[in-house]
C-alpha cells in the first residue's frame, strides 16, 4: 500500500488522523477527499492533496479513487449507510483494501447493537465487504471510546472544570478506551501490513479502566475531592430509547454510554484480543494518569 485517501476526515477523529499521518507516515501519499460541495479543506495541511468528488455519483468517487492502493473511511453518522457508493466505488477503481468508518464499540457484537440500535449500520457495511472479499479487502478498527477527546469534552462523565463526575452502575466495569492518535497509529500499522488484519476485525485499546479508576486519577491530579452522580446503565437505555423515539438524537449518547460503560461489561474488548492486538500493531503501552491529566 502506497497511495492512502481519507474520505470523511473533518470529524473529530480526522484532523487527528490526518496530523499523524503527515508526521509518522512519510512512507505513503495520502490525500483527503472531501464533498465537492463542502467548503472544510482550511483544516487541512497545506502540502496534503484535497480531492473532491460528488459523494451521490459512483462514477465521480470512481475517478477519486483511481490509483489508490487503500480507502480509509471515517465518514460521520448521517453518512454511515451510504458508504456502499465508497465501496462499490473503491471497486470499480482497482482499490485493493477499504478501511470503513468503524473506531467505536464494537458493531459486531450482537447484543451491543441491541443497546445501541444505530450500530446496525456499520455492521451493515462490514456485511457488505464481506460479500465482496473476492474484490476488495478490509479491516474494521474497534477502539471503544476515545480516551481523550471523552476526557476533555465530558462524554465520559468527568468535568475538570467543575470536579464532577458521573459514574454508571457505580464506576466498577472496566471498559475499552483508546487516544486519538493511538488510533492513527493503528491505522498506520495496518496500512504499513495490511496481510496481519486482513478481512477482520481488529481491537485496540489505551487502556481498560473502571470510571472508578479515573475518577481515582482526576482526584490525585486537582488534589481535591470530586462531586460524583451515579446513574444506572438501565435508566440510560430507558432515557435514550424514548429520547430517539421522539427524534432527539441526544438519546444516541445516553445509548452510546450504556453500551460501553454498562454492567454487562460489553465495553470490555480484552475478551475479544485487544491486547494481542495492541502487540501484532505495535502499539506500545500508555500513560494512563497523564491521559487523564
Amino acid at each position: 500500500v502506497k497511495n492512502v485517501i481519507l474520505v470523511g476526515a473533518s470529524g473529530n477523529l480526522g484532523p487527528i488522523i490526518v496530523k499523524t499521518f503527515a508526521r509518522h507516515a512519510p512512507h505513503f501519499n495520502f490525500s483527503i477527499l472531501t464533498r465537492h460541495d463542502s467548503n472544510s479543506t482550511s483544516t487541512f495541511p497545506a502540502n496534503i492533496p484535497v480531492l473532491r468528488a460528488d459523494y451521490s455519483s459512483l462514477d465521480s468517487l470512481t475517478a477519486a479513487f483511481k490509483d489508490q492502493d487503500a480507502v480509509v473511511s471515517l465518514v460521520g453518522p448521517a453518512f454511515l449507510a451510504k458508504q456502499t457508493i465508497l465501496v462499490d466505488a473503491a471497486i470499480a477503481a482497482g482499490v485493493k483494501l477499504f478501511l470503513p468508518s468503524e473506531y467505536g464499540s464494537d458493531t459486531a457484537d450482537e447484543r451491543l447493537r441491541e443497546v445501541v440500535p444505530m450500530f446496525e449500520v456499520k455492521k451493515n457495511i462490514v456485511d457488505y465487504l464481506k460479500q465482496r472479499e473476492d474484490k476488495i479487502s478490509w479491516s474494521a478498527v474497534i477502539v471503544g471510546g476515545f480516551f481523550d477527546w471523552g476526557i476533555t469534552s465530558t462524554f465520559l462523565g468527568f468535568n475538570a472544570s467543575t470536579k464532577t463526575a458521573t459514574l454508571v452502575d457505580n464506576g466498577t466495569v472496566p471498559f475499552t478506551t483508546t487516544n486519538t492518535t493511538t488510533i492513527a497509529r493503528a491505522l498506520i500499522a495496518i496500512l504499513s501490513n495490511p496481510s496481519v488484519a486482513r478481512n477482520q476485525y481488529v481491537y485496540i485499546s489505551s487502556f481498560t479502566p473502571t470510571g472508578a479508576d479515573i475518577l481515582a486519577a482526576a482526584e490525585r491530579i486537582t488534589g481535591a475531592q470530586w462531586t460524583v452522580k451515579h446513574v444506572s446503565s438501565d435508566d440510560l437505555v430507558k432515557d435514550g430509547k424514548e429520547k430517539v423515539a421522539k427524534g432527539d438524537r441526544m438519546g444516541v449518547v445516553s445509548l452510546l454510554l450504556a453500551g460501553l460503560l454498562g454492567k454487562e461489561g460489553l465495553g470490555d474488548n480484552r475478551k475479544k484480543g485487544s491486547e494481542e492486538w495492541n502487540q501484532r500493531l505495535g502499539l506500545e503501552g500508555e500513560d494512563f494518569e497523564g491521559s487523564v491529566r
